[in-house]
């Protein structure tokens, strides 16, 4: 059985930092699609970053430059490091991790792709 579990949510001002943790258990590390996705009260879930066995890496365009998401296989442990955080990323942030062998660049960002979810850590940045 798949488990995702996220953390290091939390409150910090806007230009600040905070480096989000999720631990998944029990999935396949030889070929995988992970990723992060956010959703802010009274909006749809949204991606914000991917990674798959190859290294590859997808962005949404709000968080390139600001955010890097890496994996750490020994680990099991995947990361969503943010910077320069403003108050528009304020949101519920999740984990996800898909069956599929690869992200891809076309649909890495639709939440259909993904198996398995995590219950989320909450971002809150203030002005």
């Amino acid at each position: 059985q798949v488990q995702v579990v996220e953390s290091g949510g939390g409150s910090v001002q806007a230009g600040g930092s905070l480096r989000l943790s999720c631990a998944i258990s029990g999935y396949s590390y030889s070929t995988y699609c992970m990723g992060w996705f956010r959703q802010a009260p009274g909006k749809e879930r949204e991606g914000v970053a991917a990674i798959d066995s190859d290294g590859s890496t997808s962005y949404a365009d709000s968080v390139k430059g600001r955010f890097t998401i890496t994996n750490d296989n020994a680990k099991n442990t995947l990361y969503l490091q943010m910077n320069s955080l403003a108050p528009e990323d304020t949101a519920m942030y999740y984990c996800a991790a898909s069956e599929a062998k690869a992200c891809g660049p076309g649909n890495w960002y639709m939440t259909w792709k993904y198996d398995y979810w995590g219950q989320g850590t909450r971002v809150a940045v203030s002005s």
